[in-house]
């Protein structure tokens, strides 16, 4: 009979944790955050000392694994925090600040905070290639979700939502993009920034591609207002899945979400699709890369609830 997984020492015990995190942040030994020197730093182990304190024989500074990371300054556990990245990273639709309060004991606004540092990992590297980098086939679709705070609820058409675009290689990774502007330009500048020149780009007929085809290899769409949906290669039946995945999470799940955190939301939603069990990817490994994802992405409450800029 197979064991739970929260049956794992890191999940149950805090210097057990402490060392899996380092393993994985530390891969070739100790790193001080202060001088920078690599494997030059000694644990300190006597009983006055919290659970993975470590001291740098090099500038004689104490440190541990959080500095620089997204658990920098918080006073939750670490075995609460691999519990939590767990969670996140294994719920296909997320799980909200009020289900991680109860599950792990904390409070609701530790419990939010904690979700949104742990979205902060789930950053898209942008040391990736562009999309279709290999000559295939890329989908682009734009949604839109919520509501304006200054524009009423009933006013006919898109208007009074939020934009997002998307990306997504079929059978592969997706990037999505809160848009504050969704003009004919902007598509445009998503496609030369995201987009290999060698990608076959499919869209549906609106009028932001229109031109689009100058950048790409080829292009060619579906007409979905006379009812087309396939049409050879042409389809974003891809894109338009992976939006019903974001909307049945934001609206079942989450429910609210203020602009400012809209890109987070999109981002976890991307990294759990972009590392999905058809691309072999099970929940152990999808926690283990946002784990290694929570390097260097400092954040502050202050950050987390202004106005930061967007992706």
């Amino acid at each position: 009979m197979s064991k739970s997984i929260f049956s794992t020492p890191q999940f149950n015990d805090e210097a057990a944790a402490y060392a899996f995190v380092e393993a994985q942040l530390w891969p070739d030994g100790p790193v001080c955050p202060h001088c920078g020197v690599i494997g030059k730093a000694g644990r300190l182990q006597g009983k006055s000392n919290r659970p993975g304190l470590w001291k740098c024989y090099a500038c004689r500074k104490p440190f541990t694994v959080k500095v620089g990371t997204i658990f920098e300054d918080s006073h939750i556990a670490m075995r609460d925090w691999l519990t939590a990245i767990h969670l996140i990273c294994s719920s296909k639709k997320g799980i909200s600040a009020n289900q991680l309060s109860r599950t792990l004991g904390i409070t609701l606004k530790s419990a939010w905070f904690m979700a949104h540092r742990i979205r902060e990992a789930f950053k898209p590297d942008r040391r990736q290639a562009p999309f279709g980098s290999e000559g295939g086939f890329v989908e682009m679709d734009e949604t839109y979700y919520g509501n304006k705070a200054d524009r009423p609820k009933n006013e006919p058409g898109v208007g009074h939502k939020h934009a997002v675009m998307a990306l997504v290689e079929r059978g592969g990774r997706i990037r999505s993009l809160y848009m504050p502007v969704m003009q004919k330009q902007d598509a445009h500048d998503v496609v030369r920034h995201h987009v290999s020149p060698k990608a076959h780009l499919r869209t549906d007929e609106s009028m932001l591609y229109f031109g689009i085809e100058n950048w790409v290899a080829s292009h060619a769409t579906v007409n979905h207002s006379a009812d087309e949906y396939v049409r050879g290669d042409a389809s974003t039946n891809t894109i338009e899945g992976a939006f019903g995945l974001f909307k049945r999470g934001m609206i079942g799940t989450y429910q609210h979400c203020g602009v400012q955190h809209l890109q987070r939301y999109l981002n976890e939603f991307d990294f759990r699709y972009s590392n999905r069990a058809k691309l072999g990817v099970d929940d152990e490994t999808r926690a283990m890369k946002a784990l290694k994802g929570a390097a260097g992405k400092r954040l502050t409450y202050r950050t987390t609830r202004g106005q930061e800029a967007r992706a």
